[in-house]
């Protein structure tokens, strides 16, 4: 699991789970948003993360992913498809991309006052 301190620095961090419309509210708030770059009909693929947002929530939420890809399997395969896609700087956009994955797990385990059991096999 992530333990007792990221647990709850990210709970800490995040306060009153209701006052964010969805899970993209949340990430946004935590900096884990990329900017967009678009003129006319052209969208940029690769972008930056967003350079605002809560950046103690941002290290809890990077720290704890990092620790869930070594020990969850459905993440570890989320991150390594991840890295294997990303041509520029794969671990940290992979790791980016799966913390917005534990983002929306976050998000739906607060939102539903709920723990989390992982899947039976793992």
């Amino acid at each position: 699991g992530i333990g007792p301190v990221y647990a709850a620095g990210i709970v800490a961090e995040i306060g009153d789970i209701h006052r964010f419309k969805d899970h993209a509210a949340l990430a946004k708030f935590a900096g884990i948003a990329w900017t967009k770059h678009q003129s006319g009909n052209f969208t940029a693929a690769h972008t930056h993360l967003i350079k605002f947002g809560n950046r103690y929530l941002r290290y809890y939420i990077m720290e704890a992913t990092n620790k869930v890809r070594m020990h969850d399997h459905e993440f570890k395969r989320f991150y390594d498809l991840k890295y294997s896609q990303t041509p520029k700087t794969p671990h940290k956009r992979a790791l980016a991309l799966t913390a917005r994955k534990f983002v929306r797990l976050v998000y739906a385990l607060l939102h539903s006052n709920r723990l989390y059991t992982p899947p039976k096999g793992e």
